[in-house]
């Protein structure tokens, strides 16, 4: 599965749906991985794509938008080609999380839940990421950058915009 983003009318939505339902199984504890498998391929849930499971494992449409919102890791809008996570939880908030999401604010001129008008960026902010002793901590494409400042988080933009992100995938950035 590709993460290149796709509007569902460039191609048979339908027949892509079927075949990740046929990966999967058609049973309703595999919706979850099957909605994860469109969100990666869409970067978001197209209504059509979810019209499409539905139908492909005879499920109701409600049911389908019941998981896709209940779960705040899915998202019915389009994301960015690079996502920006700030944890707001408490350690972070302690330790100057804000300061972190005012700086990204500012620089990418969005607010948290909105993506940057090229597309690119998308920036949001979660309760907990998990590694509190890290905090503040920002994910940026799934790289850790923990004890985050306002000049790590500008070497960290300019990292994306010049596309160097993806190379650092392995890495855990400090």
């Amino acid at each position: 599965m590709t993460t290149t983003a796709v509007k569902p009318e460039e191609y048979d939505v339908q027949e892509a749906i079927d075949k990740i339902v046929a990966e999967y199984g058609a049973k309703p504890s595999a919706l979850i991985m099957i909605l994860q498998d469109i969100q990666k391929h869409y970067r978001y849930l197209p209504e059509s794509a979810m019209h499409a499971v539905s139908k492909s494992m005879k499920l109701p449409i409600a049911q389908i938008y019941g998981v896709a919102t209940f779960y705040r890791s899915f998202s019915l809008k389009p994301k960015g080609k690079n996502h920006v996570c700030v944890c707001t939880g408490t350690a972070c908030h302690v330790r100057q999380a804000t300061v972190i999401v005012d700086k990204l604010r500012r620089d990418l001129k969005i607010e948290p839940g909105e993506t940057t008008p090229d597309g690119e960026i998308s920036l949001e902010t979660v309760n907990c990421l998990g590694a509190c002793a890290l905090g503040p901590l920002v994910t940026a494409n799934d790289i850790y950058y923990g004890n985050m400042t306002v000049s790590k988080t500008e070497q960290m933009l300019n990292d994306i915009r010049a596309g160097k992100l993806s190379a650092k995938k392995d890495e855990v950035a400090g």
